[in-house]
């Protein structure tokens, strides 16, 4: 590897006017030659002050480029776009709201350099609050919203997984290993012995590449070093909007890549991540999680199919018996699921970050469903 690689950080854009000064801030703050660099903003069609903001960075940094992409239809065709034009021999992925530590670029380039079938590097990503007083600000920092270590059973540094089986879950689900674009670096040989792009599909983006990379038997290293800090969504329908669009990417995933099974993972027995996992073949893929918040509500339909047959049954023992464990295991399994949410500070809000726990892992299981729906697979998301 020269000493001084040339390296491409490429950043989507769209309506980031209250984030992009503090990523400039961060990105120009970063050690690395900035003559060996380019920063490519890929703007896909901001209605606000976003192209202003950016045009008077480079009016300085001339070593700033942007590509407009008018009416873009995702953030993954804002980066084939930008891709078209990088020079890189590496290949940087940040977004507009993130804020890279002053060391991302040495560190990545550092573990590049130790294994040239490294064709991926990621780092940690960790929250950068813009308003101190934003309850969704809080929630993200508290839930560990994007970090990777946590995702894996709070991994440390090294190798990620080899593929293997396949299955739904190695694929988009909780043995899905992989890096998400606010943090990440390719390898440019990589992306081109793969050919890899990213699909046009409105999420999910980062996952396939990574897969269709790792296909080709390029290595992916987790340096949580090389730390990235990310300006969460400003509101709490943002956040919602988000998970939908988790759970409605990974259908389209399986169906793409994953071997034809069905997988039941058993998320209330053993410990994250090696809970038992049910599988066989089936013509349908997917994957069902079984956790808390799907026991919740199991047992609390349960419990109201038994106290309204007990207007009208009430004689009968088992009955009275079965609805009370019913009611006694919606209780149960909903303390279970809310007791993390005890620990978020300040503690004067627990209800509303129950609420907000709750909201979240409902809307990616709907966006699971919905993508089911419109892939021919199935996907129960997992409980949070």
């Amino acid at each position: 590897m020269p000493d001084t690689p040339f390296i491409s950080i490429i950043v989507p854009v769209r309506n980031f006017e209250r984030t992009i000064n503090k990523t400039f801030e961060y990105l120009l703050n970063v050690k690395y030659p900035h003559d060996c660099w380019e920063i490519v903003i890929a703007d896909g069609g901001s209605t606000d002050n976003t192209l202003n903001i950016v045009r008077s960075w480079q009016k300085d940094h001339p070593f700033i480029k942007l590509v407009e992409i008018p009416n873009c239809p995702s953030p993954a065709y804002a980066r084939n776009r930008a891709l078209e034009v990088v020079k890189g021999d590496f290949i940087f992925f940040t977004d507009g709201d993130c804020a890279p530590c002053q060391d991302w670029i040495n560190i990545m380039l550092k573990h590049f350099e130790r294994d040239e079938k490294i064709g991926i590097v990621g780092g940690e990503i960790y929250t950068l609050r813009v308003d101190k007083d934003n309850l969704t600000e809080t929630y993200c920092e508290h839930f560990k919203f994007n970090m990777v270590a946590p995702r894996y059973g709070f991994i440390n540094e090294g190798y990620f997984p080899e593929l293997t089986d396949k299955r739904p879950t190695q694929i988009a689900g909780h043995r899905a290993y992989f890096f998400v674009t606010a943090n990440v670096a390719y390898r440019k040989r990589a992306l081109d012995e793969t050919n890899a792009k990213f699909w046009d599909k409105p999420t999910g983006e980062d996952i396939d590449l990574c897969v269709q990379v790792r296909n080709k038997g390029w290595k992916l290293y987790f340096a949580p070093d090389a730390k990235v800090d990310h300006m969460h969504r400003a509101n709490f329908k943002a956040l919602r909007k988000v998970w939908v669009t988790y759970g409605m990417a990974h259908p389209p995933l399986i169906k793409k890549h994953a071997a034809d099974s069905m997988e039941i993972v058993i998320q209330f027995l053993g410990k994250y991540p090696k809970n038992p996992v049910i599988a066989f073949a089936s013509p349908v893929k997917g994957f069902i999680y079984i956790g808390n918040f799907h026991l919740m509500h199991i047992f609390g339909i349960l419990s109201i199919i038994g106290g309204l047959l007990l207007f009208s049954m009430g004689h009968i023992l088992w009955l009275r018996i079965a609805t009370l464990i019913s009611l006694l295991l919606t209780l149960r399994t909903l303390k279970s699921f809310c007791h993390w949410c005890w620990f978020m500070m300040p503690r004067k809000y627990f209800f509303v970050w129950c609420w907000m726990k709750y909201r979240t892992n409902w809307s990616f299981i709907v966006g699971g469903l919905k993508g089911s729906v419109k892939n021919k697979t199935f996907c129960i998301e997992p409980s949070f």
